[in-house]
């Protein structure tokens, strides 16, 4: 796998680095960097969104035909690495790169055509109803159901961990619309308006504070026959495609990469307790480079799924692979930061956001002030997507055929 930019590709990375000196604002910049949040708030990420979208460059991982700009695999991770590098938000991806990929593969074209258009411009925001009570890490146990009632169907029951329920317009759902056979067979996936009687969403504090989930209620909810994606029971395979799509379909290690750089150049200005600075303590020095391998590492296996991405094909199971490496690098490097700045980092403040005017009044830095809380949440990385656990067992029968 030859991993040297072609002189093309070289000048596409130079035309966006160019682009993110020139349209990334400050403000968005700071505000990524004082979320300790997994998903950007819409306030910062939906006008991130709006800057890339006047560009063309939104929907950079959609096919041409659907309003993607056409790039290659290897310009879509190009793109990913420099927006990274550059401290730029994460973009909206729920709507973005999970929902939209799911319609744009196995939607009707009427779906397509009414639902695209408003993801690239803001008019739907997405949350994305899958996890229940008692439904987590075994997905087909879920019992939220969906009855045909005419030409609606009439959605009842309860989805919890729900990411930015209280902003979203729109869910996309697994249903079950069948008891017969196994269990992942009566499946379907559906969409869901929010805005409407019988819906009610219910904050869920994570332990940083944030309100980021929630739990949903549906009370016959009514959902027209025509956003049904695919067939009845089709839910489970359709399921499996988007969390490929969650677990694989981004590179994580540029930005883990960032973050790095980030918590180094700090280091130079920390005492070590000792009279000198903490970036020449020689255990330092060995957790930032452990960490570093660890990185490059990933980035290595990114690069491998991407160069099956370039040649036609899914990502696969290798994608539960990277899920699991980043979630812990993710909590590894957030932990290092915690422990970067001493006593400072510990302050957990309970205003948000941790950013712009109202921000409060950090002890230390803004840096400081976002450390625990994001070690906090990233608690949930090893849990969201597909449990530790459930990407191990998924590595040892799909990839190495235990």
């Amino acid at each position: 796998m030859d991993i040297d930019l072609s002189p093309a590709e070289s000048a596409f990375r130079d035309e966006v680095r160019s682009f993110l000196e020139k349209n990334l604002p400050a403000h968005i910049k700071a505000g990524a960097a004082g979320s300790p949040t997994v998903f950007v708030e819409p306030d910062i990420g939906q006008e991130w969104n709006a800057i890339l979208a006047r560009k063309g460059w939104l929907a950079y991982q959609w096919p041409e035909e659907y309003g993607g700009p056409g790039w290659s695999a290897a310009q879509r991770y190009i793109f990913e690495k420099e927006c990274a590098l550059a401290g730029a938000p994460n973009l909206t991806v729920l709507g973005l790169k999970l929902v939209a990929p799911v319609l744009y593969t196995f939607g009707t074209q009427e779906q397509r055509q009414h639902y695209l258009p408003r993801i690239l411009s803001g008019e739907d925001y997405w949350c994305q109803g899958f996890s229940e009570p008692g439904a987590g890490s075994d997905l087909a146990s879920l019992s939220c159901r969906a009855e045909r009632d005419g030409d609606d169907y009439r959605v009842t029951g309860s989805k919890i961990w729900t990411t930015h329920a209280q902003y979203a317009n729109r869910m996309f759902l697994l249903v079950r619309t069948g008891t017969q056979g196994r269990k992942q067979a009566g499946i379907s996936f559906l969409l869901l308006d929010m805005d409407q009687p019988g819906v009610s969403v219910r904050p869920i504090r994570t332990l940083a504070g944030d309100h980021e989930v929630n739990q949903v209620f549906l009370e016959d909810a009514r959902a027209p026959a025509g956003d049904l994606v695919g067939k009845e029971g089709d839910g489970w395979a359709i399921a499996k495609f988007l969390l490929e799509n969650e677990r694989g379909g981004s590179c994580h290690a540029p930005k883990l990469s960032y973050d790095l750089d980030q918590i180094a150049h700090q280091a130079q200005s920390q005492p070590d307790g000792r009279g000198g600075q903490l970036s020449q303590d020689r255990d330092w020095q060995r957790r930032l480079a452990e960490l570093r391998l660890r990185t490059e590492a990933l980035e290595m296996i990114e690069l491998k799924i991407l160069a099956r991405i370039n040649d036609g094909r899914s990502p696969g199971p290798q994608s539960s692979l990277t899920k699991l490496i980043a979630s812990n690098l993710r909590q590894d490097i957030d932990l290092l930061a915690v422990d970067l700045y001493g006593p400072a980092g510990l302050q957990l403040p309970e205003a948000r956001p941790l950013y712009g005017d109202n921000a409060p009044v950090p002890l230390c830095s803004p840096a400081a002030q976002v450390a625990s809380a994001r070690y906090l949440n990233s608690r949930a990385w090893t849990i969201f997507g597909g449990t530790d656990e459930v990407q191990a067992s998924i590595i040892a029968k799909t990839v190495l055929g235990l």
